[in-house]
């Protein structure tokens, strides 16, 4: 007769008590749709450059403030997501 209790883990698993969440279920990342949210919202703080505000790229006569924060969020997100990649893609090493 077949048994129908689950077999237990190996020694190896994570201890509930350092990750609580090891109780019930996964607890992982999504390093994918992470990286397409990230690009999305550079892409969605560029093309705001470009709206009903009077900066550079709306027929204005200069940059305005809310044309640098536009510019340093999105720079900063992708200098982050960048980081993110090579981090990523550099861990085994390690």
């Amino acid at each position: 007769m077949a048994n129908t209790e689950l077999e237990t883990k190996p020694s190896t698993a994570v201890d509930p008590h350092d990750e609580p969440s090891a109780e019930w279920g996964w607890h992982g990342g999504f390093p994918k749709a992470t990286q397409a949210a990230g690009w999305f919202s550079v892409f969605a703080c560029l093309i705001m450059l470009y709206g009903n505000h009077q900066g550079i790229l709306s027929g204005g006569d200069g940059f305005k403030t809310a044309d640098m924060w536009l510019i340093g969020i999105a720079l900063a997100l992708a200098i982050g997501l960048v980081h993110d990649v090579r981090r990523r893609r550099t861990a085994w090493r390690r």
